[in-house]
């Protein structure tokens, strides 16, 4: 989930943003906001109201939540999260229990909605945070796993009142148990939350609490699996030919979001029909197919954008862009589709893997191609694809054709 957040300073009005998004631009631009392309942030005046601006922001149907954070103050304003109204949220001075109502669940891989407390008033001092953040970098650990990491173990100390050597394992599980029926986590983020405690008191404050925490039982969910004739409807809707090859790019090679919008010239190789992902997830390298459809586009796409290095560059032509504007190009080419399914960009992914199931594809390939560690991940596909079921006939099919 994307948040903006405005920072309202004693003489002027910030709003940070990272990848070109059209219709934001448009909106702070209208309202007398200057790009700051160094910093990659809008300006403001100070004498706007913000809070109307913010309701406009929300009735244009723009839907991004927004975060308030005035000068001088440790309690943010939350707008538009679950189509609320402005709220003031305390988060961390809440009795056990309590949650704000207006923000959703966290995703790990989104900046953190509500700003975690000064480190002076934290009940998880400097000093840890030191000695973990040093141990998780050394541990080769990725910006969005060390953020979730230190977010879930400062969030512990804050609910339970407790210095990291005075937790116990009985107050791991209480908190484990709050935020779940509290905020309604998945297990999924359970387990984020569960990885990163067990990290610290394992790797960085040794202390036998955390060996009896069993993991939460995993969703088991299918993933969402376009049809090619929707798939082929949001292409032909898509009529910015940079947003096209995006998306087309994700199915075609099966590719994350984090890796399309990393892609560079160089990655890919024509002769050989094949893309070179560099550190996907986990941080592994692999190769992946490319289609002449999308080649063929390539070819226009170099000429016509003058394209050197970054595939997909972002406001800044030295940066690529960023995953979650790859996300609202998704996003906007589902609904010029009228596409109803309850879709994301990973869906395109999914599809990729889907549809060479159906063909025919042997499932080992499609690992290697997704990049899965195990053959279990891949093996879910099985349970979407209508390879071995599309011979099958319903029973009401053919309840006609047999004598009572």
């Amino acid at each position: 989930m994307e948040i903006i957040y405005i920072f309202c300073e004693t003489e002027r009005i910030r709003v940070p943003l990272f990848g070109y998004d059209k219709r934001l631009y448009s909106f702070f631009i209208n309202r007398g906001g200057k790009w700051d392309n160094t910093r990659n942030e809008f300006t403001l005046a100070r004498n706007i109201n913000v809070e109307q601006m913010c309701g406009d922001f929300w009735e244009k149907s723009l839907g991004i939540p927004m975060v308030l954070i005035k000068d001088n103050s440790t309690t943010p304003k939350v707008y538009g999260f679950m189509g609320r109204q402005w709220e003031d949220t305390d988060f961390y001075n809440k009795p056990k229990g309590e949650f704000p109502v207006t923000c959703k669940e966290y995703n790990v891989n989104a900046p953190i909605s509500v700003p975690l407390p000064p480190l002076e008033s934290d009940k998880f001092p400097k000093q840890w945070i030191t000695k973990l953040e040093n141990e998780m970098r050394a541990a080769k650990y990725s910006w969005q796993t060390r953020t979730s990491y230190m977010y879930y173990n400062r969030f512990l100390c804050h609910y339970m009142k407790k210095l990291p050597e005075d937790m116990q394992a009985d107050d791991i599980k209480e908190f484990l148990a709050a935020v779940e029926k509290g905020r309604d986590y998945s297990a999924a983020t359970l387990n984020i939350a569960l990885s990163g405690i067990k990290f610290f008191y394992t790797r960085v404050l040794p202390k036998d609490i955390i060996e009896e925490q069993h993991r939460p039982r995993q969703d088991k969910r299918l993933p969402v699996v376009l049809s090619k004739e929707e798939i082929k409807k949001m292409f032909l809707n898509e009529h910015n030919f940079k947003h096209r090859l995006l998306l087309m790019m994700v199915y075609a090679s099966g590719l994350r979001a984090g890796e399309v919008v990393r892609l560079k010239r160089q990655d890919i190789d024509i002769s050989r029909k094949t893309i070179n992902i560099r550190s996907g997830k986990g941080r592994k390298d692999r190769y992946t197919l490319v289609s002449e459809t999308v080649i063929n586009a390539l070819a226009e796409y170099y000429t016509r954008y003058n394209i050197t290095n970054w595939l997909f560059s972002g406001a800044d032509p030295n940066k690529h862009l960023v995953s979650r504007s790859a996300q609202h190009i998704f996003e906007r080419a589902l609904k010029k589709a009228k596409i109803e399914k309850a879709a994301t960009l990973h869906s395109l992914r999914h599809s990729f893997a889907t549809h060479l199931l159906e063909g025919g594809t042997d499932i080992r390939y499609i690992q290697e191609l997704l990049g899965h560690a195990s053959i279990i991940t891949t093996e879910r596909y099985t349970h979407v694809a209508r390879r071995k079921t599309l011979s099958i006939q319903s029973p009401l099919d053919t309840i006609d054709k047999e004598d009572c």
